[in-house]
């Protein structure tokens, strides 16, 4: 049979060693070799199982002596040792409890177990402003259902002049321990719900939960400059706490109504500039509206479809920056409907007149017909 290590030379320790230190050396161990963090490594498996047995028998007092004057022999117990094997698992379950809070961001509060006061869960309320109100900002008002504190057992679940009383079945912890093998695992009491307490004697008004829904109004101030997907957080506005623990906060995430004109995009705003075929063709002033009231754009003569004139500082202005954005205005050149007889002949003598030498009138036209050509030949 092969020999076995020496547990303090396991544990890396010397035999003075203090429980403590026992402790945060098996720790370290389990932390390196746990067969979660090494699924292909068998050798770490070994050296795991191997902490394990040292600090089994090291953490509890009586197997330590009897392993100190006897060695393995001492608490083996195919050697008819192990005078200390009855009992004395809880330390290394406390241990390995404290290790799978190291390991997975799990893990007690406290030395008691885990604590009862919660926070109250956070909300979310979408707001719909128009365009105007949100580059100028505004103040909403806003109804919401929210879980409160119940006021009559003030948020305790109890009826009023009683009290919860402890949960016989965690003893108050929140927590019960199942031993699965080597593994001491924690869960949540089935008897309490991890609260610790019970109530014999509900609340009439919450039934027993502490909390009851209500709708509350509550003003939202709404900066110039907000932009569609922004969040404004309103603190302690959203659900209660359990058993005292503080509430949540409140997000109002801003939607934009669809505009009959403009488009936004971050400071800039978009829109269509509609200009007849004559002005398009001869140029001209025209009138066009902004967020700040109505503006005059010049039209050079000979404007195409597509060409897009800037109107600087007529945008928006965000909420984290210091510039105001501009408007860009696209034109499109709207061909005459519904025309007269007189209007028909006006046209036709136009393009009459652009025949005799329509590349110098439509040089697009021109190049996309020569375009053509060259494809065709």
């Amino acid at each position: 049979m092969a020999t076995k290590r020496d547990y303090y030379e396991i544990l890396g320790l010397n035999r003075d060693a203090s429980a403590e230190d026992i402790k945060k050396a098996f720790k370290k161990l389990a932390m390196k070799y746990h067969p979660d963090r090494n699924p292909d490594n068998p050798k770490a498996e070994e050296n795991f199982k191997e902490a394990k047995e040292a600090y089994e028998i090291l953490s509890e007092p009586q197997k330590k002596a009897a392993y100190d004057q006897y060695g393995h022999a001492g608490v083996d117990q195919s050697m008819g040792g192990g005078a200390g094997f009855q009992g004395g698992f809880s330390d290394f379950g406390d241990a390995f409890g404290d290790i799978f809070g190291d390991i997975f961001g799990g893990g007690r509060s406290g030395g008691s177990g885990r604590s009862n006061v919660y926070r109250g869960a956070d909300l979310r309320y979408n707001l719909e402003i128009s365009l105007e109100e949100a580059a100028q900002g505004t103040e909403k008002k806003i109804r919401i259902p929210v879980l409160t504190q119940c006021k009559t057992c003030s948020g305790s679940g109890a009826k009023k002049g009683t009290q919860p009383s402890t949960c016989g079945t965690c003893g108050g912890h929140g927590q019960v321990r199942m031993q699965q093998g080597f593994f001491s695992v924690q869960q949540t009491c089935p008897k309490c719900q991890g609260s610790g307490k019970v109530i014999n004697d509900p609340c009439n008004d919450c039934s027993g939960q502490g909390r009851v829904k209500e709708s509350k109004t509550l003003s939202v101030k709404i900066p110039a400059g907000v932009d569609e997907g922004d969040r404004i957080r309103l603190s302690n506005e959203g659900e209660a706490g359990v058993n005292g623990g503080p509430s949540g906060d409140l997000y109002v995430v801003v939607s934009l109504k669809k505009h009959s004109i403009f488009e936004r995009d971050g400071a800039n705003l978009h829109c269509e500039m509609p200009i007849s075929f004559s002005i398009a063709a001869l140029g001209g002033e025209i009138e066009i509206p902004t967020l700040n009231g109505n503006a005059k754009m010049k039209i050079p003569p000979e404007t195409q479809t597509g060409a897009t004139f800037r109107l600087k500082g007529k945008g928006v202005k965000p909420v984290r920056e210091n510039y105001i954005g501009d408007l860009m205005c696209h034109v499109v050149v709207e061909t005459p409907v519904k025309l007269t007889e007189r209007q028909k002949e006006i046209l036709t003598e136009l393009e009459d007149l652009n025949q005799v030498d329509s590349g110098k009138h439509s040089p697009r036209s021109k190049s996309w017909l020569d375009k053509v050509k060259d494809f065709f030949d």
